[in-house]
Parts: C-alpha cells; sequence; structure tokens
C-alpha cells in the first residue's frame, strides 16, 4: 500500500519552516552576537546563503526523483548501491541522535516549569511524537503546522517590539569580519533542517512541484524571520548582553513587557522543541520507509498501516530515539551529527553536478541557476562552504563521525 498524498504546499512550507526555526534560534542568537557583534543579523544573512546554494541542488534533485528515500534515492542514481547506503546511512545517525538531542533539550524546558527530571520529558515527548506519527500524516501535519504557526508568532513578536528601538544601535558596526563569519557558521547550525522536507515527497500532492517549491520558501521565510529577529534583538538589549544571557530571546522580551512575556518565550521554546522533535523523527521514519523498499533495509520497514503510514519505520524509529536517551546528556554524539549532515550536503551536491552530465535527458520541473552549460556553479559554492563548515568542527568529532562513516561502509560492503 502507497502512502497517502495529503500534503500540501502550505502544510510542507509550515513544515520546512518548523524543522528550520526548532529551538536553534532561541539558542544560537546569544552565541552569534558573541562573535558578530551588531552584525548579527549579516551573519544569519551569510549563513542563509551557504544553506540556499545546497538546498537549491535538494531542490533539483527532489524534481527529478521525489521519493521517501531522498538522499538515498539521489545517491543510488549518481553512484550505486552503496555509496546510496552509507548516505542513507549517515541520515539515519543524524535524525536518531539529533531527536534525541532536541528531546532532551525539551526535557529540560520542561523540568525547569515542573521540577521534573529531564529524562522523563524527553521520553515523554518522543512518546508523544510516535503516537501522533502513527494516526497518520494529516494529524502530523496539523500539529507541526499550529506549533510552527507558534513558534513564527514568537519570532514575528520580538520583530514587532523591536521596532520602536530600530536605530539605538549600528548596526553595520561589527566586532571584526572574522567575527561575523565565524557568527555565519555557528548560525547556519539554525538553518539545518531545511533537508529533511524533500523525505516528505511521496505523502506531498504534486510533489515534483511542490517539494521544490517548499524548500525554497522555508529558507526565505526563515532568512527573512532571522535577520529581522537579530536586528530587533541588538537593537533592544545590545548585543552584550544578549551574549551573556542563557535564554535571549525570553530576556529580550522581558526587558520589553516584563516576566510575563519571558514565560510566553520560554513556552514557545518549550513547544518548538516539541515541534523539531516530531518532524525529525517523521523524516527519519520516511528514509526508513523509502531505503526499505528499495531493499537497502528489512522488508518490514516499508509495510503500511491502514492510516497510510509506515508503522513499523516510525515504532522502530520511537525506539532507536528512546534507546540513546540511555547515554545521558549526548553533546558530544551531537556534535557528530554535524559531521554526518556535512558529508550528506557534500554528496548531494557531487550527485546533482554528475547527474546533470549522466541524466543530462531526465525531466526537471526545477533547475538550479547559475550554470555554466550543464555545470552547476551554485553546487560547487555548496561543496566549497561545506568543506569550510566542516574544517571548523574539533578532530575528535570527526574522528568520531569516521568511524560512524566507516561502520556504515562496512554493513553496505557485507550485506548490499
Amino acid at each position: 500500500m502507497p502512502l497517502k498524498r495529503e500534503l500540501s504546499l502550505l502544510e510542507l512550507t509550515l513544515c520546512g519552516v518548523g524543522i528550520i526555526v526548532g529551538a536553534g534560534i532561541y539558542a544560537l542568537i546569544g552565541e552569534g552576537a558573541a562573535l558578530a557583534g551588531n552584525a548579527l543579523w549579516l551573519s544569519f544573512a551569510l549563513a542563509a546563503v551557504i544553506a540556499a546554494t545546497t538546498g537549491l541542488s535538494y531542490a533539483e534533485l527532489s524534481s527529478m526523483y521525489p521519493k521517501a528515500g531522498a538522499e538515498y534515492d539521489f545517491a543510488k542514481h549518481a553512484f550505486g548501491n552503496k555509496a546510496a547506503f552509507i548516505v542513507g546511512w549517515l541520515v539515519i545517525f543524524a535524525s536518531i541522535v539529533g531527536a534525541t538531542t532536541v528531546a532532551i533539550g525539551f526535557g529540560k524546558y520542561l523540568g525547569a516549569f515542573f521540577g521534573i527530571d529531564w529524562l522523563y520529558g524527553a521520553a515523554l515527548i518522543i512518546v508523544l511524537s510516535t503516537i501522533i506519527m502513527l494516526q497518520g500524516i494529516e494529524l502530523s501535519a496539523k500539529v507541526a503546522s499550529a506549533i510552527t504557526i507558534l513558534e513564527v508568532l514568537g519570532l514575528v513578536f520580538i520583530i514587532f517590539v523591536g521596532l520602536p528601538h530600530i536605530g539605538s544601535v549600528n548596526i553595520l558596526e561589527f566586532k571584526s569580519l572574522s567575527g561575523v563569519l565565524s557568527g555565519a557558521a555557528l548560525v547556519f547550525f539554525a538553518f539545518i533542517g531545511f533537508e529533511e522536507i524533500v523525505r516528505l515527497s511521496e505523502e506531498t500532492k504534486n510533489a515534483k512541484r511542490v517539494v521544490p517549491k517548499a524548500l525554497i520558501l522555508s529558507i526565505t521565510i526563515t532568512t527573512l524571520l532571522y535577520v529581522l529577529v537579530a536586528i530587533a534583538a541588538v537593537s533592544i538589549v545590545g548585543w552584550q548582553d544578549l551574549a551573556e544571557a542563557p535564554n535571549p530571546l525570553a530576556v529580550v522580551a522581558n526587558r520589553t513587557l516584563g516576566n510575563s512575556a519571558f514565560t510566553a518565550l520560554s513556552l514557545i521554546a518549550l513547544f518548538s522543541t516539541a515541534n523539531t522533535v516530531l518532524l525529525i523523527m517523521l523524516s527519519a521514519s520516511r528514509i526508513m520507509y523509502g531505503m526499505s523498499q528499495e531493499h537497502a533495509l528489512p522488508n518490514a520497514l516499508h509495510k503500511v498501516s491502514r492510516a497510510g503510514v509506515p508503522h513499523i519505520s516510525v515504532i522502530v524509529t520511537g525506539l532507536l530515539s528512546l534507546a540513546m536517551l540511555a547515554f545521558g546528556s549526548i553533546s558530544f554524539v551531537a556534535n557528530a551529527v554535524d559531521f554526518a549532515i556535512f558529508l550528506v550536503f557534500i554528496v548531494i551536491n557531487v550527485s546533482l553536478i554528475k547527474l546533470r552530465y549522466t541524466e543530462a535527458a531526465r525531466a526537471r520541473v526545477f533547475r538550479v541557476p547559475l550554470s555554466i552549460g550543464r555545470f552547476p556553479l551554485l553546487s560547487v559554492l555548496g561543496i566549497l562552504f561545506t568543506i569550510v563548515l566542516l574544517s571548523s568542527i574539533e578532530l575528535n568529532v570527526i574522528i568520531f563521525g569516521t568511524i560512524v562513516t566507516i561502520i556504515g561502509l562496512v554493513i553496505a560492503l557485507l550485506f548490499e
């Protein structure tokens, strides 16, 4: 039984914005301010350009192969089964660890409100997300869309209260160019997640056209929000206070409207982390389903329930996420997620370049702009930008990420 095509352009775009916004902006804006000063907005703008170069490659590939397997399918057409398996392995690793890490963040937020241990809150959101996903993509999308609207309203609120303060600081003044660039590398992580909506292709109406549009709209909307929020935040509290705040946007709200606004923004951050867990787990279950369809994972993973849900994949995703909680606050392993994602981004850009030549005749509803003949210049920039980001990761994390990649390679050689 195929998956149900329920998602419209609006719903998929809201899912994309929900994944991207997540909890990143609520935490990273303070650290970014410490590096970039008043020019924090410029760091966000540069990070958006970096994200867009790879995002456009995803958009073109999704218009060619609108499949739940997403990165696995793209790499398979470009480089064959073994390379595709390693890519899929890295995506699943990044998704499960990423979902668990954000769930821990949710547990800590919840613990701050109700005085419970973070473990209970983290387990609760994973179980709730699994239950919601088992009800069908329509309910999952409605829940995610509702929370995304709440997240966006929280950011719009910050922008709105910041309007009277615009001009109070010189937003063109920056500590150093290297600080702005380092800030861009840091806040880039607030954009990660745009790639995950591609895995919902088989549940999207007219996916070849809708998925690329949703990708581009998601990055555009979040870029606009991030830049305006950054300008508002440094205008209200100054970059120094923003950099020192443990809960930066809540502090901004508190400075303008008091404790009630602080509590409201803290609650939005709580819902934001919950939304991110749901959406990451949703996309993780879909790539498992897609890889199972291609016989790269056990066949049971692509069984579909009467509700049109790959229920075995969903349950496995939930169980793996719960199991990862046993490792506690896994900040070191979580950093390896960035390494895995960057490797996948490089493969995606290289895949597009190769397929421009090997499958030149294949229909593409969307094409990456700025090409010399068939050669996509922006995809090359995507590779170069990602290599720069990779170089900023600590050596011990790179070693761990390499070990994870090698394990995937061994499995591919033995069983693929």
